[in-house]
């Protein structure tokens, strides 16, 4: 396998996002699930912030990628009874597929669609998390508007995804949109998660791959307990699909990256490509959940990145961690430091 020209192996080494750390602000324990695109001329970063209820989701803005600030929250809790009004973790807006051009986003029926989850109860995701599909019209990006029934359910799904339903990448391929997650077989003790995908024609009827999950756990690997959060690409150089994803053996998570011709069958590297850091770095315990982009030729590689928490941090989430968003690139940028 040819990898070379996906890899990124200089880690900033620092947050380049952080939780703000304020009591009852949606971000007061932890920042996570970035999704990096560029929209009007500037960078925006999707994310959700964690504040022991729920997620809830927001938009950053950069101008260089390195430097971001928070914009605003997009799709924020609603106390109400329907099936997402706890948790909306907002992860992937359709955009183009291209690796190696601008990531704007891209329009179906003159409207901009973004994929969630969303999990049934209060707490750090709590039950069976299903998928739900808003679309808005603001180029501001600001008001959304949830379809109001989930497009996929674990409830309909085979029994690798019985558990729940995890982190969406929707994409668009010679008119047909492909949505890959990531499921949990059960919701009791230990899981197993693995990465699938659906089809549909019209955002809103989807049918499963009928040979999921495509990408599949090894077993005594680095990814043996997951292989999840995918974040798919084009790359029209060489006519292939590049599918970064993380994978956890119980113990740590890393990021991996599998190749396909054909957007169904994936051959994974059999090694990381982002490994944890050394004891007291940012990402020691987990670097995981990828958001590719390139910009000038150099690609960047956002990541959610933990440590244990140390005394001054400006977030703790469940107690003991220090969650944050940073970055890892093709080409040194220490120069803009």
């Amino acid at each position: 396998m040819h990898i070379q020209p996906y890899l990124t192996p200089y880690k900033w080494g620092s947050p380049v996002l952080v939780g703000s750390g304020l009591p009852g602000h949606f971000d007061e324990r932890a920042v996570d699930c970035p999704f990096v695109f560029q929209h009007s001329g500037k960078f925006y970063m999707m994310y959700v912030g964690f504040d022991g209820t729920g997620y809830q989701t927001a938009l950053a803005t950069s101008h260089d990628l390195i430097n971001w600030e928070h914009l605003s929250i997009i799709l924020k809790r609603n106390e109400d009874a329907a099936w997402d009004s706890l948790n909306v973790a907002g992860t992937w807006i359709l955009k183009e597929n291209r690796l190696d051009a601008p990531p704007v986003l891209k329009k179906w029926n003159n409207k901009y669609w973004l994929v969630y989850h969303a999990y049934p109860h209060a707490g750090y995701e709590e039950g069976s998390a299903k998928i739900g599909i808003a679309w808005t019209e603001d180029e501001q990006l600001l008001e959304w508007h949830r379809c109001p029934d989930p497009i996929l359910t674990p409830e309909e799904g085979a029994d690798w995804e019985k558990g729940g339903l995890y982190k969406e990448c929707l994409i668009e391929h010679e008119g047909t949109f492909y949505l890959y997650y990531n499921a949990k077989n059960t919701n009791k003790g230990r899981w197993i998660e693995q990465t699938g995908v659906a089809f549909s024609t019209n955002l809103k009827e989807w049918h499963r791959y009928e040979q999921n999950p495509v990408l599949q756990v090894t077993p005594d690997g680095w990814d043996s307990g997951f292989v999840s959060d995918p974040c798919v690409l084009h790359d029209p150089d060489r006519d292939q699909w590049v599918m970064y994803y993380f994978g956890y053996n119980y113990k740590l998570a890393q990021e991996g990256i599998a190749l396909s011709r054909d957007l169904l069958t994936w051959e994974k590297y059999p090694e990381p490509i982002i490994r944890v850091g050394e004891e007291g770095s940012i990402d020691a315990i987990f670097a995981h959940k990828p958001s590719v982009v390139m910009h000038e030729g150099n690609l960047y590689h956002f990541y959610c990145s933990c440590r244990r928490y140390l005394e001054g941090d400006p977030t703790k989430n469940y107690g003991k961690e220090f969650r944050t968003i940073s970055v890892a690139t093709s080409q040194p940028i220490d120069t803009q430091r």
